[in-house]
C-alpha cells in the first residue's frame, strides 16, 4: 500500500514538473524563499494565472506557502524531488551499465580491428 501512495506522489511531482512555467518557479526558490509578487515578475502572465501555478505545486507538495503581516512567502519543499531522484537512479544505474557493456564491446572490436591489420576509417 505505501509503494502505491508513494507511486501516486510520485505522479503528483510529475504532473507538477510537466509545465516549464512551473520548472522556473522552482528554480528562483531554490535561491531563497520570496514573496509571490517576486515569482511573477519574470513571467508574461497575470498574478492570478501565477497563483494557479502555485496551487499545483503546493498540492505536489513542492512548495509551502507561509504568511508573515502582508507578505506570503513561498518556499521549495524538496522532499518530493527526492523522491524523484531516487526514482530516476535506479535507470541511472541501467544506463551507467549499459555505457559500460558497450565501451567494452567497442574494446574488443578495436583490439580485433588492430590484430587483423585493418586500418581505422579518417
Amino acid at each position: 500500500m505505501a509503494k502505491h501512495m508513494a507511486s501516486d506522489r510520485l505522479s503528483e511531482t510529475f504532473a507538477a514538473l510537466a509545465d516549464p512555467t512551473r520548472r522556473a518557479i522552482l528554480a528562483r526558490l531554490a535561491l531563497g524563499e520570496t514573496s509571490v509578487t517576486d515569482l511573477a515578475e519574470p513571467f508574461e502572465m497575470s498574478l492570478p494565472a501565477v497563483s494557479k501555478h502555485l496551487k499545483v505545486l503546493e498540492r505536489a507538495g513542492l512548495i509551502a506557502r507561509g504568511r508573515e503581516a502582508q507578505w506570503r512567502p513561498c518556499r521549495l519543499e524538496p522532499g518530493p524531488l527526492k523522491e524523484v531522484d531516487d526514482w530516476v537512479e535506479h535507470y541511472r544505474k541501467f544506463w551507467e551499465q549499459s555505457f559500460d557493456r558497450l565501451d567494452e564491446y567497442l574494446r574488443v572490436l578495436q583490439a580485433k580491428e588492430k590484430k587483423g591489420g585493418r586500418k581505422k576509417p579518417k
